[in-house]
């Protein structure tokens, strides 16, 4: 497993350094924001319309609303980043780290305007005749034929990068340490074992009903799951009140002075490069894991699509993140580097909450966890019907039932790390493929507000 865990390390470090796939996701983003002109961002209200809605049309063609869409869109990314993702980026970057994953959300937002956009503008039918949308077909269709071993690319990355693996170990963790300290029972392999064997049939109880499952229960879940996390967040930073302003300014200096971290230090290209990667683990701007859900939803308008998912990243990463790092860092947890990931959040609730806090974030991660599995569930199924046809579906979605008894055993370290890889690998087809579409994106804009402005 050293080794394993090492070659994933690397390979995540040269991807996300050398490779340099961080500059063209935020390089990527910052060039979206300018060549729109911000325009997207100006509409925000409409896109809650959108979302809500006011503009649907019962005829245009998908398979689930712009509401389902978003919420299955955000039962993947609002999950475990938010809560370990948050903790993880802290510990190895200090409180800098969540400044950086708010830069990396605003410039998300214009990414997944046009990725999403993109979309719908370049759905494309699988083999049974099903209309689907997702980078891969972004690119074969809006690209052209020659461009399609990034195709191959994106959906053979997203078959591993989709794999629940983070969430099955971050739950499990959670369970089991909620296990030994309340019944006082020992740690051990076989107990992660059978928390593992547990979430794989839950989760087997739901994805095996497709999409339309999936996002139904994902339109249920993601909202109150949200709102119970986020009061309880809330009511421990306003108890608080009068620390909050030196964390921010903590948070400031720290995003470009480097920061004390558990253990030691961390420089300002440590604190830079954890603030992006978690971010990109939370909003998965870029990614292409959102355009494969808001790509299903009923739509024939591209714009509108973009402006939804522009909303995705305000929630999970604006405004989730960041209840989280504040908790956090109201705790001296994160300094100490007893607890890491969600142990780390977890022990930062109940320092303020007691039981209650325990409770309120086993509760949240076994939503967050467990809707995201569903959303992934979803993505990697896409891939593989894009690579073996859409009747190999069935047999990937066993294939990731039984990564997830797996995800439940592993090693912290490797699941991150092999998430990061993944990560990495997916994103550059899908932001080459933005970039390349950009100009089609800003013209049927311009014409779409053009359209609304004169109603």
């Amino acid at each position: 497993m050293h080794i394993i865990n090492n070659f994933f390390a690397e390979l995540s470090n040269f991807l996300w350094g050398t490779f340099g796939v961080a500059n063209l996701v935020i390089g990527g983003g910052i060039f979206f924001i300018i060549y729109s002109r911000l325009t997207p961002f100006r509409y925000f209200r409409h896109a809650f319309e959108i979302l809500l809605g006011k503009h649907d049309d019962p005829n245009d063609k998908g398979q689930i609303s712009h509401f389902q869409a978003l919420s299955t869109a955000l039962s993947s990314t609002v999950g475990i980043g938010n809560i370990a993702g948050v903790a993880v980026a802290i510990s190895l970057g200090g409180p800098g780290a969540l400044f950086w994953m708010w830069i990396s959300a605003i410039v998300g937002m214009a990414t997944k305007f046009f990725t999403c956009s993109l979309g719908i503008m370049y759905r494309g039918y699988d083999s049974e005749n099903v209309l689907q949308g997702g980078p891969m077909y972004v690119i074969e269709n809006g690209m052209g034929k020659k461009f399609k071993f990034l195709s191959y690319w994106f959906s053979i990355a997203g078959l591993v990068g989709c794999l629940s693996l983070l969430q099955a170990n971050q739950l499990t963790q959670i369970i089991s340490d909620y296990a030994v300290k309340t019944f006082d029972i020992e740690q051990s392999f076989n107990l992660d074992l059978i928390i593992g064997i547990i979430i794989a049939i839950l989760v087997s109880s739901v994805i095996f009903g497709g999409l339309r499952r999936i996002a139904e229960v994902a339109s249920k879940i993601v909202p109150f799951m949200v709102v119970i996390y986020l009061f309880s967040g809330l009511f421990i930073v306003l108890s608080n009140a009068s620390s909050i302003p030196a964390i921010f300014s903590n948070i400031f200096s720290s995003a470009f002075n480097g920061s004390s971290v558990a253990g030691g230090f961390a420089g300002t290209a440590i604190v830079i490069s954890q603030g992006f990667r978690r971010a990109a683990f939370s909003n998965e701007a870029g990614m292409g894991t959102e355009v494969m859900a808001i790509g299903a939803s009923k739509n024939n308008q591209p714009i509108k699509s973009g402006l939804v998912a522009m909303i995705g990243p305000l929630i999970d990463t604006i405004i989730v993140c960041t209840i989280t790092g504040l908790v956090i860092l109201l705790s001296s947890e994160w300094i100490e580097g007893t607890y890491s990931g969600v142990s780390l959040t977890q022990k930062s609730f109940s320092n303020y909450l007691g039981l209650i806090g325990d409770y309120i974030l086993i509760f949240s991660v076994a939503s967050f966890t467990l809707s995201t599995m569903f959303g992934y569930s979803y993505y990697g199924c896409k891939c593989a019907s894009y690579l073996f046809g859409a009747n190999s579906k069935f047999y990937y979605r066993i294939f990731y039932v039984f990564t997830l008894v797996i995800g439940s055993v592993l090693s912290l370290d490797l699941a991150v790390n092999i998430v990061d890889a993944m990560f990495a690998l997916m994103a550059f087809p899908t932001m080459i493929s933005a970039l390349y579409l950009a100009p089609n994106i800003k013209k049927e804009a311009n014409r779409y507000f053009a359209s609304i402005e004169g109603n």
